[in-house]
């Protein structure tokens, strides 16, 4: 499974900054890729000649990953890999929930013209021509990984709708967490005795969510989001259940398992 981020286009700040961006993607990648253990000390020096950048860049860009809480500030400083309970992993899935369902009704009771919703009907759309079927145990990498791009596109446009710039921002901390991002069990999902069904749920959630929408139904559109949030808890039980399928999760490797040496 390919855990990598997108680097985003160099700002007009310069070179500097190009540097503690890219510092922050690869670093981020390598914590949800499992390439460190929790708990681990994560030093400055050897990040320098991994990521090949200036102390500087990788100075800020450990401490904009332990602002998001992939990392913690050790007492006599530096940072550890920060292990998530389970608790954790479900708290975070659920306010992700919560906050696409807040996001949903405000897209109802905010919509003006029903043209608005013409990029989310596109991406639907797109969706039902590249979704994968539970028969395709090791699907074609390019088409899931469009696949995911357009799950993601969703989520991101519906926030969209809501007109809400605070909470896009709430949003985004909450997803820069393992676990809750929309597509970081879809993986998982694949692997499941119920796959096909799971998969055509959450497909049929989406369509019913830009139906109520549409009918600028808020409450209706607000809990089917919350309850499409929920499949991801489901799959993420499932991925527990499976030490070989929790590999697929991003992060998944951060989680401290109840019974296991060193667990609280």
């Amino acid at each position: 499974m390919d855990f990598s981020v997108k680097e985003p286009k160099p700002g007009v700040s310069g070179d500097f900054s190009s540097q503690t961006g890219r510092a922050v993607l690869k670093l981020r990648e390598l914590l949800l890729r499992g390439e460190f253990q929790p708990g681990e000390r994560v030093s400055e020096l050897p990040l320098v000649a991994r990521l090949g950048v200036s102390r500087t860049p990788i100075r800020l860009a450990l401490d904009r990953l332990a602002h998001e809480g992939l990392l913690e500030v050790w007492p006599t400083g530096g940072f550890v890999v920060r292990a998530f309970t389970l608790t954790d992993v479900y708290d975070a899935i659920e306010m992700r929930g919560v906050l696409e369902g807040t996001a949903a009704r405000l897209a109802a009771e905010r919509l003006q013209d029903p043209s608005e919703l013409d990029g989310l009907r596109a991406i639907q759309e797109e969706l039902d021509r590249v979704m994968p079927l539970a028969s395709d145990l090791l699907p074609n990498i390019d088409s899931f990984a469009r696949y995911l791009d357009l799950n993601e596109s969703f989520h991101a446009t519906l926030v969209d709708l809501a007109k809400s710039p605070m909470l896009r921002s709430m949003l985004a901390r909450v997803l820069s967490l393992p676990f809750a991002s929309p597509s970081a069990t879809v993986f998982a999902r694949l692997k499941l005795p119920k796959a096909k069904e799971l998969l055509t749920v959450a497909h049929e959630h989406h369509s019913a969510i830009m139906d109520a929408i549409a009918k600028r139904q808020g409450t209706r559109a607000e809990s089917l989001a919350r309850e499409h949030a929920c499949l991801g808890l489901r799959n993420l039980e499932a991925a527990l259940a499976d030490k070989e399928m929790l590999s697929t999760v991003p992060g998944g490797m951060l989680i401290r398992m109840p019974g296991v040496s060193g667990v609280a």
